[in-house]
Parts: structure tokens; sequence; C-alpha cells
């Protein structure tokens, strides 16, 4: 399974740190940026061209960084097909995708420690969805919002 990760300049020394834990992992994954430190960089470009990835590659997951994971996270939501979630846990981490079905995980390097980030996303890549009927009622219910005329 492919994996998209991408950051501002926030989340940039956490997402190196990341990539070197994936690897170690041997999970196949793209960096799209930040590709530096660079303070005048936004947020909402990395989320938005990692999401578009998730979106046109069925079946990949992605990864982002910024301060907070917030502002990733609703600009990645903006994508059709894609379920963004925030981590700030192993436990939160695995109900996202073991219910939600998300596909993108945004983290807050300002927020977690290295320790953390690890211990989340070894719960992330292992967890699956469930699958349950209740699970795909109320994703269906939230992916009709897609639809929805602005």
């Amino acid at each position: 399974m492919k994996t998209f990760i991408g950051s501002d300049h926030a989340g940039y020394n956490l997402k190196e740190k990341i990539k070197k834990y994936l690897i170690k992992s041997g999970i196949d994954f793209q960096d799209l940026g930040a590709k530096g430190l660079n303070p005048k960089d936004d947020y909402p470009d990395f989320a938005i061209a990692a999401a578009k990835k998730v979106a046109g590659n069925p079946g990949s997951l992605g990864i982002i960084i910024c301060g907070t994971g917030l502002g990733s996270c609703i600009a990645a939501n903006k994508i059709r097909g894609i379920r963004a979630a925030p981590a700030w846990n192993p436990d939160t981490a695995a109900q996202a995708r073991e219910h939600l079905d998300a596909n993108v995980l945004c983290l807050g390097a300002r927020v977690l420690t290295l320790v953390e980030v690890k211990e989340i996303l070894a719960r992330w890549l292992e967890t699956k969805f469930s699958g349950e009927e209740r699970h795909l009622r109320r994703i269906k219910k939230i992916t009709g919002l897609e639809k929805w005329p602005r």
C-alpha cells in the first residue's frame, strides 16, 4: 500500500523523522514536501497535495504534519474521497481507521513527541477498517455530503 506524506515548515523536522520510521517499517511512501525548512510556506499546499494523491490512488494512505494537525486536517477534508482525522494517541488513530475508514492521518508536530508519533503511526498502519454495517452506514451519510451543492 502506498503512503503519501507531506508537511509544512512546522512539521518538516518531524516529517523527516517519520520518513526514517517508515523506511525501517518497510512502508512504501512518497514525500510530497516540504523539501526544506521555509517559514513562509503554507500548510494547505502540502495537505491538499497529499489528499489529492490519496484520492487518486484508491487504497493508499496519507500522513500530513503541521503545527497541530488541525489546519491540515481541515484542508485535506475538502478533497472528495478524503476522510482525514487527527490523532493524539494510539487509540484515536486506531478508532479513525477501524470505525471511520480514515485514509489520511493528521499529526501535530508542536503537540506530540516523537515517541507518541511512533506509537500513533504503528497503530494507524496496523489497524484496518472493520467494515461493520453501522460504520458503513455512517460513512455513506458523510460521503453523501460531497455531492451537496455549495
